[in-house]
């Protein structure tokens, strides 16, 4: 079965205004978008629910974090019943950045997903290795250890329908450096492996695998090429028109 290209835009912490904000959506509310590839936008939680009536409804939205409880005294989170009841359909979970900058652990990240997906949320799950670990050679160790959270809490292979995985090699994120198209076609590989390895061979074949780290439209087409990368996770590429290239990589 033929996965569907997706392609998604973390907007992190940006953009710094309101009108940004509407100028970013504006552009892809006239861009000519190819019709087959999902297309999921992630901007700042204040932003989620006005954009809902902005932006243009072939575009999706997801939230960028979620805790693991519906709801209680933790301050400054957002809950995945929240989001399902304010009509957001995805959510980022797994970031390196929430993994290094605020201390999210692998486990805490499969609590994570397990919530969020009986909330009946998708989930893009991110994974990926730093670059001390890559020429380790570990990559595959690190990748497979922090699938294995996630395997480790969802009993049921049906719940892997509603997730996208998201290969985020740390050493490419923000850093202008990019994995080559073979690198990502083999940590893509070995991902599938594992999942068809620790969940089955099903959803080895079905889940998508998409690639995030310094995705420009410059690099992108070449990256679409590999038969397991099934799109993109795009961060500041998708604050710049450059973006409707992007998701349009696939396009034949």
């Amino acid at each position: 079965m033929a996965r569907q290209f997706f392609v998604g835009g973390n907007f992190k912490m940006n953009p710094g205004s309101v009108q940004q904000k509407k100028n970013i959506i504006d552009i892809l509310n006239q861009a000519d978008l190819d019709p087959s590839t999902e297309v999921v936008i992630a901007p700042p939680a204040l932003y989620l629910v006005p954009l809902k009536s902005l932006v243009r409804k072939e575009i999706q939205l997801a939230a960028q974090n979620c805790y693991f409880k519906t709801s209680g005294a933790f301050t400054g989170e957002i809950s995945p019943t929240q989001l399902v009841d304010v009509g957001i359909p995805y959510v980022i979970l797994g970031h390196s950045e929430r993994r290094t900058l605020f201390h999210e652990t692998s486990e805490l990240v499969g609590n994570k997903t397990k919530a969020a997906l009986d909330a009946s949320l998708k989930v893009i799950l991110c994974v990926g290795e730093t670059l001390a670990e890559r020429e380790a050679e570990r990559t595959t160790e690190v990748v497979n250890a922090q699938l294995q959270a996630v395997v480790d809490v969802l009993r049921e292979a049906s719940y892997w329908s509603n997730i996208v995985v998201a290969y985020e090699p740390v050493w490419a994120i923000g850093t202008g450096k990019v994995a080559t198209a073979a690198q990502a076609q083999e940590a893509h590989a070995e991902i599938r492996q594992f999942l068809k390895a620790g969940v089955s061979e099903s959803v080895a074949e079905t889940t998508r695998v998409i690639y995030g780290g310094s995705v420009t439209a410059a690099n992108c087409k070449e990256l679409a090429t590999q038969p397991d990368v099934d799109g993109f996770l795009v961060g500041g590429a998708s604050l710049k028109p450059e973006f409707v290239d992007i998701i349009n990589a696939n396009r034949k």
